[in-house]
């Protein structure tokens, strides 16, 4: 906190103990956004939907939903997950890292060869906060793009910010550099990147499913518990089916309500 706003706070202290002091005008005036000016924004879920910048979800009617899954491409779990979606015939979201698909190429192929959708998940995971320089953050979206259209030939257009972090600078980055900014369903959020449980996971995403919901799945998770997200999948794929849902990507989600996401 810096000598100004030291000043200010303890004028405040004392207006508040003694208020018929006089004050001059302009000391009234001292900013006192000066000192927060670089944290993020106040700005929250219903601005940035309404103005086409994020999306969480997309609610309808129709039984559609998006799985996603981030962190990935691994060498063990990706390919136990891309066996499960294509027996059920299911489409997906993958927000990639691109420091692991510099490792593993031919996995970011064969998701995109099944009719999956790639999306970008910075760089090198880096969670997103005030402190990081734009410049830094730049470099770990254009570096994945490049990446992803090397192996694809496609352009991404979504982006998921790491841990869900985000404010109005990167916001306004991801548009800028046309993407749109997708989170996930507050009530789709299975919690599998710390291996809560099997039936944790599947009683998550059963007990919450609602049309056009966007759920939340990684299919890198550290430690011995990495297969929970695909034992769970074995159960949540055909239970939603036998209740009449399809999974589609995330373009094609938001596609089905009119809602076009950023593209170049």
């Amino acid at each position: 906190m810096n000598k100004q706003m030291l000043s200010y706070l303890s004028l405040l202290l004392m207006l508040t103990l003694h208020p018929d002091t006089h004050v001059p005008e302009l000391v009234k005036e001292i900013p006192v956004a000066a000192s927060i000016e670089h944290k993020p924004s106040g700005k929250g879920r219903n601005y940035y939907e309404s103005r086409g910048e994020a999306v969480w979800d997309v609610p309808m009617n129709r039984k559609l939903v998006a799985l996603t899954f981030d962190d990935g491409p691994d060498p063990n779990q990706t390919p136990e997950i891309l066996d499960l979606l294509k027996k059920y015939d299911a489409k997906a979201t993958f927000f990639v890292v691109g420091k692991k698909v510099a490792l593993q190429p031919e996995l970011l192929k064969r998701e995109a060869k099944e009719g999956h959708e790639i999306a970008n998940h910075t760089y090198n995971h880096i969670y997103f906060n005030y402190k990081v320089p734009v410049n830094k953050l730049e470099k770990e979206i254009s570096d994945t793009h490049a990446l992803i259209a090397k192996h694809t030939g496609q352009q991404p257009h979504l982006f998921r910010p790491p841990g869900g972090m985000f404010n109005e600078q990167l916001i306004q980055l991801a548009k800028e550099k046309g993407y749109l900014v997708v989170l996930w369903s507050w009530h789709q959020d299975t919690k599998d990147w710390r291996s809560p449980g099997v039936n944790f996971i599947v009683q998550k995403v059963l007990n919450n499913i609602r049309g056009g919901d966007i759920i939340l799945f990684h299919d890198w998770v550290e430690g011995p518990k990495h297969s929970q997200t695909v034992e769970a999948l074995k159960i949540i794929l055909p239970a939603l089916q036998e209740k009449g849902y399809s999974f589609v990507t995330v373009s094609q989600l938001i596609e089905t309500n009119k809602i076009v996401p950023a593209k170049k």
